[in-house]
């Protein structure tokens, strides 16, 4: 496991029991380095949306844990926010909440000429996504894929 991914599971560890206290579901938590800065940041969900006030209950009582813990040697920013409307889908969770919407997805390499497409997602497997683009299903390995997201429909 890398140092990201334990950094990751053990602050979505802390957070269960925020999360439940506060009434809110954990979307999921990264760790990532942007220039010279690193962040944690923790998204947060409820069904009807979460609020700036359910962000800071959430990021205070986070940052307490995380303080008492102390398990992450790098100076960081935490932040707590949702996920968003274009939602990134990363997990399984996150796919299987998402059958039936429409995706757009962003490979690393192009594909018959193209690197973005989009489409309702149909089904996914540990190797495989697929997506209907009118009528025709485009199935992408998931090695292939470097994002997939939740379309924004104005």
């Amino acid at each position: 496991m890398s140092k990201r991914e334990d950094y990751e599971n053990r602050t979505e560890t802390l957070l269960q029991p925020i999360a439940a206290a506060q009434g809110v579901e954990i979307y999921d938590v990264e760790y990532v380095k942007e220039g010279s800065e690193y962040y944690l940041r923790a998204y947060i969900d409820k069904a009807e949306g979460v609020n700036i006030q359910d962000c800071e209950n959430v990021s205070r009582a986070l940052s307490d844990a995380l303080d008492k813990e102390d398990f992450i040697p790098d100076a960081y920013i935490l932040e707590v926010s949702s996920p968003g409307l274009g939602r990134t889908l990363k997990k399984d969770r996150h796919l299987a909440g998402s059958i039936g919407e429409e995706v757009e997805i962003k490979l690393y390499k192009p594909l018959d000429g193209t690197k973005e497409y989009a489409g309702v997602l149909k089904s996914f497997d540990q190797g495989s996504v697929v997506i209907t683009e009118g009528a025709t299903d485009r199935i992408f390995a998931r090695t292939d894929i470097a994002v997939i997201r939740l379309a924004l429909d104005f």
